[in-house]
């Protein structure tokens, strides 16, 4: 189980490091807020539920 908790901080940590660099460039770029809305926030959803899982899963392993 501790390699499952692991493995969800280690995406966590990669899609977050992902919208570090995703969230400026599209927000500064003109027209490409149209473009890419729905990837934004379902990759925020995405963000969200992982956070709740690793936490849940965390439960079960401290």
């Amino acid at each position: 189980m501790a390699i499952a908790v692991q493995l969800l901080v280690f995406g966590l940590i990669l899609l977050s490091i992902v919208f570090v660099v995703l969230m400026p460039v599209t927000l500064a770029s003109p027209g490409e807020w149209e473009k890419s809305k729905n990837i934004i926030y379902t990759g925020a959803g995405i963000w969200s539920i992982l956070v709740i899982i690793t936490g849940l899963a965390n439960l079960f392993v401290a």
